[in-house]
């Protein structure tokens, strides 16, 4: 998976936990899952975007414990999930 990122569990930030995050969707090269399938790349292919997204959304999912994974265990896609995950943790001003 990469470099050893700590679980987001509600006490660590999670604005520097996505910044981690991102870090490695962008040296594993699917940070463009985090756009949503309308912002798919012209020449992919629709396999090779599920793939991307799969192993995306898969890296996050990883990266969370269980009490947080529950709260968005029903998002199946990238872009769902990470919006639900902003929706729930950013902290609003």
């Amino acid at each position: 998976m990469g470099p050893e990122i700590l679980k987001f569990n509600w006490s660590n930030s999670f604005e520097l936990w996505n910044v981690k995050i991102q870090d490695m969707f962008v040296q594993q090269g699917v940070e463009k899952s985090l756009l949503g399938r309308e912002k798919k790349p012209m020449g992919m292919d629709n396999d090779d975007w599920e793939d991307m997204d799969a192993r995306a959304l898969r890296v996050i999912r990883l990266c969370l414990v269980d009490d947080v994974l529950f709260n968005i265990i029903g998002e199946i896609t990238t872009a769902g999930l990470w919006t639900k995950l902003e929706s729930l943790y950013i902290m609003k001003c």
